[in-house]
């Protein structure tokens, strides 16, 4: 016969069964990357508390963006963008051409079309950021498909923080890396299609 403190036992681990997954909700610790827009490799999430330049990002595309992305065989439903924070609130992200400028300082240019001819969105004129609003970018990746296209983005999409935790390009590291946003000239006759 069972004993009253493995029937209180065994109702207590039932209970917990049953709760716990209700209080804490899991989600993943660790993505890996294979877009060639930041180094491939396997990154931590953490929690977006605070945001800083620099910061690498997984940002679940709003709906329309997400609909253009499949639609164009860029990046499936559901996969994140790994994208670096270039601007916060109250800075000044322009587009004139195809030059991005945050706050005067060139970050990089757009491609008017993609590997297959395809056109690039477009947007063009200076934003200053408000609250709530990021702009995201990978300088150090010319063909990255991010803010050049997209624009500012909510804040809200930003589901993760991420810092490397092994990367083809680079090893075994503890810190998080934060590239040196500087202006990158790209050929006009370079069109690429973005990558992820």
């Amino acid at each position: 016969m069972i004993s009253r403190w493995g029937i209180i036992g065994a109702t207590a681990l039932s209970v917990s069964l049953i709760v716990l997954p209700v209080i804490a909700t899991w989600s993943p610790r660790v993505l890996w990357n294979v877009s060639a827009s930041v180094p491939v490799g396997l990154y931590r999430l953490h929690p977006v508390e605070r945001l800083a330049i620099g910061d690498l990002v997984a940002v679940a595309p709003l709906p329309a963006l997400s609909d253009f992305l499949a639609s164009r065989g860029y990046l499936p439903r559901g996969v994140p963008l790994l994208k670096h924070v270039v601007a916060l609130e109250g800075a000044l992200v322009c587009r004139s051409g195809d030059r991005i400028t945050v706050d005067d300082r060139p970050l990089g240019d757009a491609h008017a079309q993609d590997r297959v001819g395809r056109a690039l969105p477009i947007w063009q004129g200076c934003h200053r950021l408000g609250a709530g609003e990021v702009f995201l970018m990978n300088p150090e990746a010319p063909d990255s498909l991010d803010g050049r296209y997209f624009g500012l983005l909510p804040r809200t999409s930003i589901t993760a923080r991420l810092t490397p935790l092994w990367t083809v390009s680079g090893g075994s590291t503890g810190e998080a890396v934060h590239p040196d946003f500087t202006p990158h000239h790209n050929r006009k006759e370079a069109r690429h299609a973005p990558d992820r």
